[in-house]
């Protein structure tokens, strides 16, 4: 999205992971199983969509593990999108 001349503030999960509590406040009243990454390992392993973790278990688990959280998470005023949704990002940058 950069092409429609939005500018980003990046922040890399890998090199600064987030702890729990800033995964608790970024998720905010959101469900947060849509923050789990369904095609990680670990996700599937677990059988994560058929038992899903709870929320505090789920919160340890992308701050330990921050390949578990669905990016890109692109957020703009109160608005956020998750992962590749091309037509989300749109109308969130226009």
């Amino acid at each position: 999205m950069l092409e429609s001349g939005a500018e980003l503030d990046e922040h890399d999960l890998g090199k600064n992971r987030l702890t729990a509590e800033e995964l608790d406040a970024l998720i905010g009243s959101r469900d947060y199983r849509d923050f789990l990454n369904t095609r990680n390992d670990l996700y599937r392993e677990r059988n994560m969509k058929e038992h899903p973790p709870t929320r505090d278990e789920a919160l340890k688990l992308m701050a330990k593990e921050p390949n578990l959280i669905r990016r890109p998470i692109v957020i703009r005023g109160g608005q956020m999108v998750l992962g590749y949704d091309e037509e989300g990002l749109r109308k969130l940058v226009n």
